[in-house]
């Protein structure tokens, strides 16, 4: 379905079950996938790739060029993937050739009013993003993360899987995973674990990571020692594997 207001380029591929509501504009090089609903007034620009069951809502801008000055035009990217709600006056900057080449929106995310995901950021699934949640250039964020309202994230951080971000918090290096990380500049305060619970996580595994965030910020352990501590301690559980394996990656260094 098509309204007779859109505004529609040549080359867009549509698919049947689609819907494109009143006063929505469509640029170059854009596909659009099964059952997703542009309700009204949303603007695609070029070189985007959607996919199915997405729900974007009036005055959203997606595929825009990216806020960067060394951008001159070029053919960059905007990928998003399935099941993704995003809600009005948000905005997602394709890619930069100086960075990825793409921004990337993964599936199951629910990005709530002005929000904003700037260019080359990768995204993964099943993420809230409250009111006004902000990304900068390049930053990468994991699985199941929730970023509170009026929340900014710097270029370059990384937010990691499970990572619960508090309302107007300010992050300037990466965001552990599992973690409240809240504040302005944002500090860490445990293991979420009530978030943690209600996502079906097992107590032991709950418990496990609760020690290794100990071991890293209460026992005043040199960053490599607490790492070794972590995986010596706890060898079989992969989650935290991963939050050791997050720490040792970090190039910005991690929120404390």
């Amino acid at each position: 379905m098509i309204h007779p207001t859109a505004v529609i380029a040549q080359d867009v591929e549509i698919a049947e079950s689609a819907d494109i509501g009143p006063f929505c504009v469509i640029g170059n090089n854009v596909k659009i996938g099964e059952k997703t609903k542009l309700t009204a007034s949303v603007q695609i620009d070029s070189h985007t790739t959607i996919g199915a069951d997405n729900t974007i809502y009036p005055f959203c801008c997606i595929g825009f060029p990216p806020q960067d000055t060394k951008y001159h035009g070029e053919a960059t990217e905007t990928i998003i993937g399935d099941n993704n709600i995003i809600r009005e006056n948000s905005t997602i900057h394709r890619g930069t050739k100086t960075g990825r080449g793409k921004t990337v929106l993964g599936s199951g995310n629910f990005l709530m009013a002005y929000s904003h995901i700037a260019h080359d950021c990768i995204v993964g699934d099943k993420n809230i993003f409250v009111n006004a949640a902000t990304l900068g250039g390049h930053v990468s964020v994991g699985d199941h993360v929730y970023i509170g309202a009026y929340s900014g994230v710097h270029q370059f951080c990384r937010i990691g899987n499970h990572a619960f971000v508090g309302g107007y918090s300010v992050i300037t290096q990466d965001a552990l995973p599992f973690v409240k990380t809240v504040g302005n500049r944002a500090k860490t305060y445990d293991i979420n674990t009530m978030g943690l619970e209600r996502k079906g996580f097992r107590p032991e595994t709950i418990t496990a990571l609760k020690k290794a965030y100990r071991i890293l910020l209460r026992r005043k352990l040199q960053m490599a020692d607490a790492l070794t501590e972590m995986r010596k301690e706890f060898p079989g559980i992969k989650e935290v594997l991963y939050f050791a394996d997050f720490i040792e990656n970090s190039e910005r260094g991690i929120c404390r």
